[in-house]
C-alpha cells in the first residue's frame, strides 16, 4: 500500500528524505457508516497510519478494528494533511481530537486521552463544552512531556523554579501559591513514576530510567 503523501513522505532510493515536513495527521473511519465515520485521528511518518492494521494491542482502537475485520471489512485510512512539522502535526491532532470528541466525552473517537479513573464530579449547574476535556488533557499532556525532556536532558535533575522559568510557566493565584502550574504537573508526573525527587535542597526532580 502506498501513502497518499508529498515526496517528504516517501522513501526515496530507501532512505527517508532529510526534510524535516515529514509529518502527517490521519483517521480511521469506519466504512459501515455513510460517509464513514472517523473512529481514530493519529500522526505520525512513514507507514504508522498503516501499522494499526497489523500491530494488535489491547485498546478500543484495535478493537473496533477486529470488529470491522469479523464482519468482512477494513478501516479506511484518510491521510487529512502532510508536509507537516512534528509541532504542526502536534496541534492539529489536538484540535481534530477535540472537534470531534472522545467516548468518554460524548464524541466518536476511540483516542485514549482521559487517564483512567480520572474523577468526573457531576454538577448540575456546570456545563462542560464538548471538546474542553479533550483539550485541558491533550494540553496537560503536552506540559508533562515538555518537562520530562527538560529534566532529561539534565541528568543532574531541574528544579520546579527550573520548569517554571525556562518553560514558560510561571504562575500564581492572587499572589499566593507561587509557580503552582509547574509544581502540579511535576507532582503528577511523580505519581506516574515518570521522574523521582532527589533529596538535595532545593529537591531535585530526575526522569526515571
Amino acid at each position: 500500500m502506498d501513502l497518499k503523501c508529498s515526496n517528504k513522505l516517501c522513501l526515496n532510493k530507501g532512505k527517508m528524505s532529510m526534510a524535516t515536513n515529514f509529518y502527517y495527521v490521519y483517521a480511521l473511519k469506519d466504512p459501515r457508516s455513510s460517509p464513514a465515520k472517523p473512529f481514530y485521528i493519529g500522526k505520525g511518518t512513514g507507514s504508522r497510519a498503516y501499522n494499526h492494521l497489523i500491530c494488535p494491542d489491547s485498546t478500543r482502537k484495535y478493537a473496533r478494528i477486529k470488529e470491522m475485520e469479523g464482519l468482512g471489512t477494513k478501516p479506511l485510512i484518510d491521510i487529512l494533511v502532510d508536509d507537516l512539522t512534528e509541532l504542526q502535526a502536534l496541534r492539529l491532532e489536538a484540535e481534530l481530537i477535540a472537534a470531534f470528541g472522545t467516548i468518554e466525552g460524548g464524541g466518536c473517537l476511540t483516542n485514549s486521552i482521559i487517564p483512567s479513573g480520572l474523577t468526573k464530579k457531576k454538577r448540575s449547574n456546570i456545563v462542560v463544552p464538548q471538546g474542553s476535556v479533550e483539550r485541558a488533557q491533550l494540553g496537560l499532556e503536552f506540559l508533562k512531556s515538555a518537562i520530562c525532556e527538560l529534566a532529561a536532558a539534565n541528568p543532574e535533575g531541574i528544579s520546579n523554579s527550573d520548569a517554571a522559568s525556562l518553560l514558560g510557566l510561571r504562575s500564581d493565584y492572587r499572589g499566593k501559591q507561587t509557580d503552582y502550574l509547574s509544581y502540579s504537573v511535576l507532582g503528577l508526573l511523580l505519581r506516574e513514576n515518570k521522574i523521582e525527587r532527589s533529596t538535595s535542597s532545593p529537591p531535585r526532580h530526575i526522569v526515571r530510567k
